[in-house]
């Protein structure tokens, strides 16, 4: 039961920020007279839709998305003087008529010419200035930005929340001289962690140095020790070389030899990407530092939690891959691969239903997974490119800066930025994040991530 509570209470919380995105962006196209005749939450067949005024309300069957349609976001082509389409007629009350040629010339051409007139299928004849493309540079930029920035503000509305009551906690290891916690008795690799040993699995070379819980580390292959981190270096940088470790048990100054072993190991504490190091089989007494803070300490975390995201865009198309290569079975899935909703869902599934998780706990965790989904889409929807928001953003932006550059020359207006032209492109990346999606939802599926125990 609180295995279907979590799924649930992530799945809303997930359709409510696309709901408030689509928001964003509709609200500011309706206060700048832009005309929006459809808004709906999901993709596919419609499931439930109510039209009040010009605007259609309604819920469609895959959960995956949403959108709002702005009337009049290509325009059908643009004259370098004028920004006029092809052909301007008027019929016999004396409303504009907008007339699309169509070409039939090359694959793209042909594309952007259907898209184009698709697009105008909605306009009317009174909608001449109420189009999209029309807008003032400014304007489009509030309007597609209104989206993502509001993922953004619920993230850090949720961020803050969480800091300032909570805390941000991390394990910290104790001051001073490494103190050791728990050695680990058999070598098991990192995406596996968590299993019980086997006959297969053999000793870590802590177990074969004669190491106990509650030693204390005075020194590694001669080199005095005074920290966990400096011990820590030294083991990874040893990889599979001999270890002479110096170390005090009951006042009892003792040697262990052995040599460490090279494994696949998180990079850093915050960079969960698998890196081959030396490895020994210890871990240090540690404690919980907590740190609370209010809003300027929680944009610092975000401005940290943004390089983050960036990197990790950057690394998608890779890290997506090495999910299909799980799926096939061609290697283990890297627990810091990117996940679906289907993997969300299912995280937060496992969190409320954890026995071990104090309630608090697991409240904090599903704030958090929702704050920084909600993080990740704003972060990603300002990727400039179409059809991403920030596409739209950038073509924008493009219009400003043209037609501030010909007026400081004195050349005539340039006309609107025909974003049309960029379809080819969008077509490219949005069959791009249709096969990273459906990647990582089967992935979700077949090789699922877990949480700790």
């Amino acid at each position: 039961m609180y295995y279907t509570l979590g799924v649930v209470v992530f799945v809303v919380a997930i359709l409510v920020s696309i709901g408030l995105h689509e928001l964003g962006h509709m609200i500011p196209a309706k206060k700048f007279g832009g005309k929006v005749t459809q808004y709906f939450i999901g993709f596919g067949p419609t499931v439930w839709s109510r039209t009040r005024g010009e605007t259609e309300y309604g819920i469609k069957a895959i959960p995956l998305g949403g959108y709002v349609k702005i009337v009049g976001m290509l325009p059908p082509t643009v004259d370098a003087v004028t920004g006029v389409a092809d052909e301007v007629t008027y019929d016999e009350q004396g409303n504009q008529v907008v007339k699309v040629r169509k070409s039939n010339t090359g694959l793209f051409t042909q594309l952007i010419s259907d898209a184009r007139a698709a697009e105008w299928e909605h306009v009317k004849p009174g909608d001449a200035d109420r189009l999209f493309y029309k807008m003032p540079w400014w304007k489009k930029v509030v309007v597609m930005a209104g989206g993502p920035s509001v993922n953004i503000l619920i993230a850090f509305i949720i961020f803050l929340g969480v800091f300032a009551t909570y805390g941000s906690r991390s394990l910290e290891p104790d001051a001073g001289r490494p103190v050791i916690d728990t050695v680990s008795a058999c070598v098991i690799p990192y995406v596996e962690e968590g299993r019980a040993c086997t006959k297969d699995d053999p000793p870590t070379p802590a177990v074969e140095a004669g190491l106990r819980p509650g030693d204390v580390i005075t020194s590694f292959n001669g080199t005095e020790i005074t920290s966990w981190e400096q011990f820590r270096a030294l083991i990874r940088g040893n990889e599979s070389g001999k270890a002479v470790i110096g170390y005090e048990r009951d006042g009892q100054a003792l040697v262990g030899r052995t040599s460490t072993t090279v494994q696949a190991r998180p990079t850093s504490e915050k960079d969960f990407s698998l890196t081959q190091v030396g490895f020994l089989g210890v871990t240090p007494v540690a404690h919980v530092a907590i740190t609370r803070g209010g809003p300027i300490y929680t944009l610092q975390q975000m401005g940290t939690m943004a390089k983050d995201t960036f990197e990790a865009l950057g690394k998608l198309p890779v890290k997506v891959w090495g999910v299909a290569r799980a799926i096939v079975g061609l290697q283990e899935r890297s627990p810091d691969s990117p996940v679906s909703i289907v993997g969300g869902g299912r995280i937060a599934g496992e969190t409320a239903a954890h026995q071990d998780f104090p309630i608090a706990e697991k409240l904090v965790f599903l704030l958090m997974l929702v704050a920084g989904f909600n993080f990740f889409i704003g972060m990603f929807n300002f990727v400039p490119l179409l059809p991403l928001d920030g596409g739209h953003i950038a073509g924008a932006l493009w219009e400003a800066l043209r037609r501030a550059a010909a007026k400081l020359r004195g050349r005539p207006d340039p006309g609107y930025v025909d974003v049309a032209k960029l379809l080819p492109i969008a077509y490219v990346v949005a069959v791009a994040m249709l096969i990273m999606g459906v990647v990582l939802i089967v992935g979700d599926l077949v090789v699922p991530l877990h949480i700790e125990s």
